[in-house]
């Protein structure tokens, strides 16, 4: 029987320190760069507020990153819809590229790892845990 009280805390540990890894091998971008960057392609246009939630943290640290992703070319600012005295925050194609290419560093990195250390039996037991993780992300106490 697994006993999953360690189970899960070994996932939580191994996942956390696999990330760590990843970045610190291969992020081209500052963690709040390529996040707040992330939301915005995955999620599309959004306010600095909108942000800041998201991310969970303060609306002033969302701004000084926004302003960091500005100076840079990353994103730009447009008219709200929905609110005209406030604005949105859109990827450019620059970022878009810049996130392209810090997403395809991590995916390298993750697949020479693999290709150097994992036997093909062991990517081929691999090859279930996204499908699995994800199921996982899914998982909410409180509608259950």
């Amino acid at each position: 029987m697994v006993d999953q009280d360690h189970l899960a805390e070994r996932l939580r540990t191994s996942i956390g320190r696999f990330v760590r890894a990843t970045r610190s091998h291969s992020d081209a971008l500052p963690p709040p760069l390529a996040t707040t960057m992330g939301l915005l392609d995955r999620e599309g246009d959004a306010s600095i507020a909108a942000l800041a939630q998201r991310r969970g943290v303060r609306h002033q640290s969302q701004s000084r990153t926004v302003k960091d992703l500005e100076t840079l070319g990353y994103i730009a600012r447009g008219e709200d819809p929905h609110d005209r005295r406030g604005f949105l925050i859109t990827l450019t194609e620059q970022g878009r590229a810049a996130l392209d290419a810090d997403r395809r560093s991590r995916r390298d990195w993750v697949a020479q790892a693999m290709e150097a250390l994992l036997s093909p039996d062991e990517q081929a037991q691999l090859s279930a845990l996204p499908r699995l993780l994800d199921r996982l992300s899914e998982y909410d106490v409180e509608h259950q």
